[in-house]
Order: structure tokens, then sequence, then C-alpha cells
């Protein structure tokens, strides 16, 4: 990469949308330094989505190492970025790397850089389940990555907490808030705005769907995204089981989905809920969409660690379809209540924000415990600092 003398090159890893998300803010931010300088390196360990969030940011990758292969399994995925990501940093050396959250590219990425001796930081650290099965292989991604880190931004004081049980150095320990939040603001401006109604989305949603639910305004409808691995086979029969029983019990709503790509979460989807006049199924929603849509459905019901953090913003209740969640904050504060996959835990807890009005409203004005826009420019401070001192 060009050099410029005046200025340190920190490279930003994503290879999966919701890395893009989080770490679009930070680019951003960094931007703004007259010491630093930001590249981004993508992985693409998943083209199309990735591919989709980059383009809602306007961002352009300097780097693309186009890393996804058909049927990709966690042991290839691995070796090809720890191979990539080596060589990349053999041949660029930046200054510093910074990586996102708990996916496969973060950890492999950070083990090229410890190698490479060259400086870590993580966004989103310190978040646990204790329970290395779920999420799976997620929470073993994050309690590796960790310990190799220069800086650890942590999102709440949980996390930081969660960091100094173990043992992480205090001084590389930083809260900073979720950078999803700055780029929830940052997506919903624009929307408001340009002034995007239903029919300017980029989804091909049911006429008959979109003008029931999506352009009435006292409608209630309910926006449900799932992918989690620990929910392949049965979990996601059982999803799908659920969202049928709420639209039996509830004449009134609707459900959209937009379906995950990987063919473990179609194929079920497919099979119990494809023809239901209430159910709208469409393709994964571009990050503007999704915001647009978030911010107008009734709730949310997802395995979706992203959600759990935004909806708050918007004010909407979130149902998590998992049994643990490394976001405890968001349970805590009352904004989000874990219902596993189960019919019936699922189907009541629906009931109540469907007919208790004082409960939504309730759990719709909570504060939320993630952040209020401004940690990408925390996360700048702390580079600042620590690379041009």
């Amino acid at each position: 990469m060009p050099k410029d003398e005046n200025k340190r090159v920190v490279a930003l890893v994503a290879g999966t949308r919701p890395e893009v998300i989080k770490m679009s803010p930070v680019y951003f931010a960094l931007q703004e330094s007259d010491s630093l300088r930001p590249v981004i390196l993508s992985t693409a360990q998943h083209r199309q989505m990735l591919d989709q969030a980059f383009a809602a940011f306007g961002i352009t990758p300097e780097f693309d190492l186009d890393l996804m292969r058909p049927g990709q399994d966690l042991t290839g995925l691995t070796a090809r970025v720890l191979e990539a990501v080596g060589g990349f940093l053999k041949e660029e050396q930046p200054d510093a790397i910074l990586t996102q959250g708990d996916t496969t590219s973060v950890l492999a990425s950070s083990i090229a850089a410890f190698y490479a001796k060259i400086p870590v930081g993580h966004v989103e650290a310190g978040l646990r389940t204790h329970n290395m099965d779920s999420p799976w292989p997620e929470e073993m991604n994050r309690r590796l990555v960790d310990p190799l880190c220069r800086w650890c931004f942590p999102p709440t004081e949980l996390s930081l907490h969660n960091l100094l049980d173990e043992k992480i150095p205090a001084d590389r320990c930083h809260v900073t808030g979720n950078t999803v939040i700055d780029a929830l603001f940052h997506i919903r401006e624009k929307l408001n705005s340009r002034g995007v109604a239903a029919g300017d989305l980029n989804l091909e949603i049911p006429a008959a769907f979109r003008e029931r639910f999506l352009e009435d305004e006292a409608a209630k409808w309910i926006l449900v995204t799932g992918h989690r691995r620990e929910s392949f086979g049965g979990g996601f029969e059982d999803i799908c089981r659920s969202i049928l029983r709420v639209v039996e019990e509830h004449p009134e709503a609707g459900v959209l989905y937009p379906v995950h790509l990987n063919p473990q979460v179609r194929e079920p989807v497919a099979k119990f809920l494809r023809g239901h006049e209430r159910i709208a199924l469409v393709e994964p929603a571009a990050y503007e969409d999704f915001i647009w849509l978030m911010d107008r459905c009734h709730l949310a019901l997802s395995d979706s660690g992203g959600v759990q953090e935004e909806a708050p913003s918007l004010g909407k209740p979130v149902l998590v379809m998992r049994e643990t969640t490394e976001r405890p904050e968001g349970v805590d504060a009352g904004t989000c209540v874990l219902v596993g996959t189960d019919p019936e835990r699922i189907s009541s807890e629906v009931r109540v924000l469907m007919t208790d009005e004082a409960e939504y409203a309730r759990r719709s004005q909570l504060n939320n415990p993630y952040g209020d826009g401004n940690s990408a420019a925390r996360i700048r401070e702390v580079l600042e600092r620590d690379l041009t001192a």
C-alpha cells in the first residue's frame, strides 16, 4: 500500500455482514484522524451479504481476499484466512489491525497478526456465555482472540469484567459502547432524510402483504431472523412451528422473514412456511432495508446478536431464539427475553407483546445498554494515543 510517513496504517478486517456494519463507523472515524489511515481488508467469508453491507455504507475495500468457497467448512476456511491474511501482513506491513466480533475471520486474522508481531485490536471484546457449545464456534473464537490483543474494546462494563476475570491486563481494555449503535444512527438518518417508504425497499415482498402490514402504521407484524448453527436441524423446525403457531393464534398479525442463505436454514423455512398469506419469506435484506423494517415492526424474533443490540434503540422488544446469550445486558434491562426454540415459550412471549399494551410500552421505553452512538470516536482516540505516542 502507498506509504504516508505522517500516518500509521490500521487494517480493519471484515469477512461477514455484521463485521462490515460494526466496522464501518470505525473506518469513518479513522478517516477523520490526522495521524491514522484506515484500510479495509475483506476476507469475503460471506460474499453476497458482505457486498450488500459494504454498499449500504458506500465503502469499497482496499484489499479483497475473496476466500469464500461453496460448501466451505470451518477447518478449510480457518486455514485459508490464516494463510491469506498472513500473506497480506507480510506484504503490506500495517501498523495495527482491528478485528470485530466472533467469526472465523476474526480468529484466524488475529492469530496471523500475532504471528507477525503486529498489534491487534478487538472491537466488541469480552462478550461471553461461558458455554463453549453456545454459540458454537463463536464462544471459542472470542475467548481465544482477546488474550492476543494489544487493545480490547468491550462494549459494556459487564464485558470489561469478563476480560478482567480472564486476567486480561486492565490497561489493554477500553469500554467504548458498541459501534453497531453508531451504524444504526447513521443509516436511520439516511433513511429519514430520503423519506423511504415500503415500496422503495429492494425486496420482493408480496403486494398484498406490503399493503396490509408495511403500509399500515397501525398493523402489527413480526420481523424474524435466524441463522445460528446450534439451531440447525430440529431447532429450526421448532422455530418454524412457532411462527405458524403465532400466526394461527393472532389472525391480525403478519410475519416478515428475510431468510438466511445457508441451506440448513432455507430448507426447513421453505418446507414449513412457504405459501402462508400472512408470512412473507424474502431474500436477505440489505442493511438499509433491514433497519427500515426493524424500525417499523411490532417486535423482533431473532437469534442475531446485532438485533439484540440495535432493536432497543428503536424501541422494539426482542425475543431471542437462543438458550444463552453473550449479550445479557439487554436481558437484564428487560428489552430482550430468551425464549430458545420451544414453540410454547415463543408463542407465550409473543402473546404478551401482542395483547398487553402496558407491558409492550414498558419494554419499548427502556434505555439501550449498548451505546450512545460515539463508540467509534472512542476507539479512534485510543489508537491515536498509542500508535503515535
